[in-house]
Parts: structure tokens; sequence; C-alpha cells
């Protein structure tokens, strides 16, 4: 059941690209992909299913969401050349991170820690306040917060060796 949540959160997020940003369709796909999220590894272990392939398709799962999200909210956003730069970092650190995970323990390593969660929590509230937030604020909260994140992700997966 869990894996059936995780899929239908890749089949909404794919729906996303049909609806225009911030329209009312937009945010009840958006906000019904999110709750699959919230919930597939609940039902998981409350069903006693909790798989490396279900912690593997969830993983897939966010990131076609976020790469979803990123189509659609990129081209409508006016983001300012330092939030670019911080991104790429974020991005850098991460790739990094499974790089090393690979090499150190021949498979790809997911880390989910509060950090990460606590991060994707901001990264999907995000969208949801650019109407009343600055996005240079903003922005930059979810970035402080995701640079933790993959900086405590490098320490755990090198600690694992």
């Amino acid at each position: 059941m869990a894996n059936i949540i995780t899929s239908i959160r890749i089949l909404l997020s794919a729906v996303l690209l049909f609806f225009p940003v911030f329209s009312p369709a937009f945010y009840a796909v958006y906000l019904t992909s999110g709750f699959t999220d919230m919930i597939d590894g609940a039902v998981a272990r409350k069903t006693n299913t909790v798989s490396e392939f279900g912690s593997r398709l969830d993983t897939i799962a966010d990131i076609v969401f976020v790469a979803v999200c990123l189509i659609k909210l990129l081209p409508v956003l006016n983001i300012p050349i330092w939030l670019y730069i911080w991104i790429a970092v974020i991005a850098f650190i991460r790739v990094t991170n499974i790089a090393a995970g690979y090499i150190r323990q021949k498979m790809f390593v997911a880390v989910h820690s509060i950090i990460n969660k606590m991060t994707g929590g901001l990264l999907f509230i995000f969208p949801l306040t650019l109407t009343f937030i600055d996005l240079n604020y903003s922005a930059a909260f979810v970035c402080f917060f995701a640079t933790a994140a993959a900086v405590h992700e490098c320490y755990v997966i090198t600690e694992n060796q």
C-alpha cells in the first residue's frame, strides 16, 4: 500500500505539469502530492511493509516532484544571482555526498535525517509563501537549512565507514 501511495506522488507530480503555477488546481495537486509524501512512510511502518525498494521509490518520487516544481516555478520567479550560486553550492555538496556514498558503500545512499525532513518540509512550504513573503527572505531561510542538511549528510555518510 505504501508503494502505491508513493507511486501516486510520481503520477501527481506529472499532472502538475499541466496546470498553471499558483492556480487553484496547481495548489490542489501540489498539496495532495505533499500529503502522499507525509503518509507513505507512516503507512509502511504501520503495516510493517518497510522495504529497501520503498525507500528508493520514495527518493525517486521526491526527485521527480522537486524536478517538476523547478520546471514550473523557475520560469515565473525572479531569482537573484546570489541565490542561484547558493543553490549550486548545495547541489554540489549533495552530488558529492551521493558519489562518496556510492564509492564507500557500493550503492546509492539516501540519508533520511530530521534535518533533511525539515528541509523537505520547508521546500514544500516555500511555493505556498511566495505571495506574501519576499522571495529573498524565504529562499535564504530554506537554503540555510538545505546547506546544514547537506553538510550533515556528508558527516553521516563519512561516519558510517
